[in-house]
């Protein structure tokens, strides 16, 4: 495999053709089901993968067959099928659904207008995850542009990862025998330390997601009358989360939702610690000048990938500001986000969760914790020989540094299913999701010299993975 070529063809394929779809993809406002329960009269996701599927089909890869499968009531799946000079699968995912717009983003950008900027692709969508189709044919495009040989690839595409891939196990089932069993697994849908070199993730966090609700009143009444004698929802509320997060630390009280760091894990997390620094901190947008935080590094990176934590992600009952009177309110109900450790058994800590916050109800007030969904974590299993030397080379070669490891603090529901569905695989999950680059909020950018060199990257492990 000649390296420069791949790179050259690589290259010239992102600024010709990926980097224009893109921008014409990121036009598209298609957001997850769970965020546009209408998605499917709105037609954004109709548009999104046929995009996807016009372009696909129009590249010259030996022997392709591109399909967008569709269940009723389902979002669609595009599913390419590209035979090998082996029978051996590689199996590379991504998704094309996109977070909702959220606010905050910078005066001359849009989440719905591509912008191009200090070689960054500003859109929402872009990064998380579109690219994941175009790079993935476009990898194998350059070895077969070379006669490199590669085994047989699957390309699955999803359009429910944002809401949770509940569509997605459906698929899986229909094309189980289509997809077969992959050696390897191939997700583009991952962060990256740095933009510097070759990341691959080692483990993600669980989610589990619910809702508390504390009712006082059947309806609102004069705060000055009732005060004193009806107690605060909020204060309910805050009561009952400190019962499982210690508001001073963050730190999470259930010690069932607490697992054994692996050793190989945590000697991770020191070399990316060395390599990143600062960086694990510096890189969000702090509303504090010179953010330093009490953990060091490298305990920040565990508490960020193998350790429980508890965000608030939403609120009802309680009015906008500018209608904000005196009264006492009824209810108030908080959307709780807790990440789990990889391989916390996310079923087991919502039965946890809603026993202490349910238990010894505080008097007067009625109190409710509905469990909305449960996402597993996931571990990777041990690296193979050939695909640590592979990473290495690659990073080596396209980055001129080496490649890292490092776990994540989201959650790709994809990884876990396959994680039990194929035991014996082996896992390349990388991506573009960089310091800085801000999925799901304000200003998503996508680093465009790392998508070309991540890119390239793909291409040599898919011809290593053939003649391992």
């Amino acid at each position: 495999m000649d390296t420069t070529k791949i790179a050259t063809f690589v290259n010239a394929s992102w600024d010709d053709s990926i980097i224009p779809e893109l921008c014409e993809y990121i036009k598209i406002p298609n957001k997850s089901p769970v965020f546009d329960p209408d998605w499917e009269k709105h037609g954004h996701m109709e548009r999104a993968v046929g995009m996807l599927e016009a372009w696909s089909r129009k590249q010259p890869v030996e022997g392709m067959t591109v399909e967008v499968v569709r269940i009723e009531g389902r979002t669609p799946v595009l599913f390419i099928d590209i035979p090998g000079t082996s029978d051996d699968v590689v199996l590379l995912y991504g998704h094309y659904d996109k977070q909702p717009e959220f606010s905050g983003w910078a005066d001359d950008l849009d989440p719905w207008v591509p912008t191009i900027k200090d070689g960054k692709l500003y859109g929402r969508g872009g990064a998380d995850d579109g690219y994941s189709t175009f790079g993935s044919l476009t990898a194998i495009r350059a070895l077969q542009e070379q006669k490199v040989p590669h085994a047989h690839c699957v390309v699955l595409i999803e359009g429910c990862e944002e809401s949770g891939s509940f569509d997605l196990p459906y698929y899986i089932d229909m094309l189980g025998d289509r997809i077969g069993s992959p050696s390897l697994v191939v997700c583009l849908d991952a962060e990256c330390g740095n933009y510097d070199q070759l990341w691959c993730t080692t483990s993600l966090r669980g989610n589990l997601t619910g809702t508390l609700r504390v009712d006082v009143l059947t309806e609102g009444v004069h705060s000055g009358g009732a005060g004193g004698i009806v107690p605060s929802s909020f204060r309910v509320l805050r009561m009952l989360l400190s019962r499982i997060e210690d508001e001073s630390t963050g730190r999470l009280l259930a010690d069932s939702l607490y697992v054994d760091i692996p050793v190989q894990r945590s000697e991770q997390a020191k070399l990316a610690a060395e390599t990143l620094g600062d960086l694990v901190h510096a890189k969000y947008p702090w509303a504090v000048a010179d953010p330093r935080p009490g953990e060091s590094v490298f305990d920040q990176l565990l508490n960020n990938t193998w350790k429980p934590t508890l965000s608030v992600t939403g609120a009802d009952g309680l009015p906008a500001l500018v209608d904000a009177g005196n009264v006492q309110l009824p209810y108030t109900t908080l959307k709780l986000s807790f990440r789990l450790p990889p391989t916390c058994d996310a079923d087991d800590a919502a039965a946890a969760v809603k026993v202490l916050l349910q238990a010894d109800t505080p008097p007067l007030a009625d109190v409710a914790f509905e469990v909305d969904a449960t996402l597993a974590g996931w571990n990777a299993p041990p690296v193979a020989t050939w695909l640590e030397a592979s990473m290495q080379s690659a990073s080596q070669e396209f980055f001129g540094k080496p490649s890292m490891y490092m776990g994540t603090g989201g959650t790709i529901p994809f990884m876990g299913m396959l994680g039990e569905k194929f035991p014996d695989a082996q896992f390349l999950v990388t991506g573009l999701l960089g310091p800085n680059s801000n999925a799901h909020g304000p200003n998503e950018f996508l680093h465009i010299e790392t998508g070309k060199r991540l890119t390239c990257c793909v291409a040599q492990v898919l011809a290593d993975h053939f003649r391992r």
